[in-house]
């Protein structure tokens, strides 16, 4: 199916494979190279779950989609996958959400048997009691490099703090534990549930010949078998509104203290879609907390804040939206009581939102020119929305004073958590 891309000028081709496998492609012709991204629905969140042969509830280690996307790289003929792509001139990497998996290369050489190699050996696991046992090594140094950055663990003990019973509360590549506990039935558990083609998408951008890639993909996935897809049942999670614990400080070995804030804000009776008040929430945050909101600005010019900006993200649960606003600066608590104050109105004004939109608009036409954020929008809108949103300036404009105040009088900024690190 074609489509147009409103308002970019984008013409973007779908299609849904036989096996289910969702397929993206838009075509740019005035770029060399290509991206593409090869995703599955399983992130890290995603823990507890009835197996594709089973109807039973089970409980898989904490940090098993991410050790599923380091073995997937080690295949039963020794081809190893970035050796592949770099002989070829063309970049290969993974990367492992609370949301999904995403296996992708991006090149201008040999592309369709970049695609083909990149299908095959994402289809292929090679899972052995000896390679399992070797890759935990490797997963907790990596762990141990991420305990080093004080930015990561900020932001994994904001949400740890947050939650008390969604797994978003546990980091992506799990604890040094769960990870010595995970066993090659494990993986293959969880591969033949998540990786099926029908929950898994498939986005390229670049300069491609549509026609001619559809042919490509459907004689690769015509060549083999999948078992019958039933929809995947996962743990639904009972979370209370307040946070698990309200303030912790820590020490690390760092040049400047880092202070974060977390605020965990009920949804459940808001009449609106959660993705629609990312939107909202997100505008607003960034008109308070933005690189040009006057906020940031006063911190920079009087040189409280050491990075520029205020680093902010938004998660969502079916219940919950968590904010976590870190900073680094040597006057904590005179910045928290800043970001705090700036907060406590949430209210913005018309000429504000419209300014905002503008952003919002410009960062539109940006993504529209760049192979590798518009292939990001696409996965993203296919997560998130479970649909390609085909006009976003539609979504912006939607973005008005009535529904914002709306949103406003309704959102609750009580329930926080904050984190301090400290020089050791």
């Amino acid at each position: 199916m074609k489509r147009k891309l409103t308002r970019v000028d984008l013409d973007i081709y779908n299609k849904t494979l036989d096996n289910g496998l969702e397929v993206y492609i838009i075509p740019k012709d005035n770029v060399n190279g290509v991206n593409v991204t090869f995703s599955t629905k399983f992130g890290s969140i995603y823990n507890e779950f009835v197996p594709y042969d089973s109807n039973k509830m089970i409980n898989v280690p904490l940090g098993i989609a991410h050790f599923l996307e380091h073995k997937m790289f080690e295949q039963e003929d020794n081809i190893d996958p970035f050796t592949f792509y770099s002989e070829r001139g063309c970049d290969a990497n993974a990367y492992t959400s609370q949301y999904k998996t995403t296996y992708l290369f991006s090149g201008s050489n040999d592309f369709y048997a970049g695609i083909n190699f990149l299908l095959d050996y994402v289809q292929s696991p090679y899972f052995t009691d000896q390679n399992v046992e070797k890759e935990k090594g490797i997963i907790i140094q990596e762990l141990n490099m991420y305990k080093d950055n004080p930015f990561s663990r900020m932001h994994e003990g904001i949400l740890y703090n947050m939650f008390k019973n969604h797994p978003l509360k546990y980091p992506i590549g799990g604890t040094i534990e769960s990870v010595k506990s995970i066993t090659k039935e494990d993986l293959y558990t969880c591969y033949n549930t998540f990786y099926h083609p029908s929950n898994m998408i498939l986005v390229i951008t670049g300069n491609v010949d549509p026609e001619e890639t559809f042919c490509v993909i459907e004689s690769n996935q015509a060549k083999k078998k999948f078992h019958t897809f039933k929809t995947i049942k996962v743990k639904k999670y009972s979370e209370p509104n307040t946070v698990c614990k309200k303030q912790e400080t820590i020490k690390m070995n760092v040049e400047i203290p880092k202070v974060g804030i977390g605020y965990k804000i009920d949804i459940s009776s808001l009449k609106y879609n959660v993705n629609d008040i990312i939107v909202l929430l997100g505008t607003i945050l960034g008109i308070k907390l933005g690189s040009t909101s006057l906020l940031n600005e006063k911190l920079v010019k009087e040189n409280l804040i050491t990075n520029n900006s205020i680093n902010t993200t938004l998660f969502n649960t079916d219940k919950h939206i968590a904010v976590i606003i870190m900073v680094s600066t040597k006057e904590q608590d005179k910045v928290l009581k800043m970001i705090e104050e700036e907060l406590s109105d949430l209210s913005v004004t018309e000429e504000e939102l419209n300014r905002n939109r503008k952003v919002l608009k410009s960062n539109c036409i940006y993504r529209s020119d760049n192979i590798y954020a518009l292939n990001e929008k696409i996965m993203s809108n296919i997560l998130y929305y479970d649909k390609v949103i085909l006009d976003e300036y539609k979504k912006i404009d939607e973005i008005n004073m009535k529904n914002v105040h709306t949103l406003l009088s309704k959102i609750n900024l009580n329930n926080k958590t904050i984190y301090y690190i400290n020089k050791s």
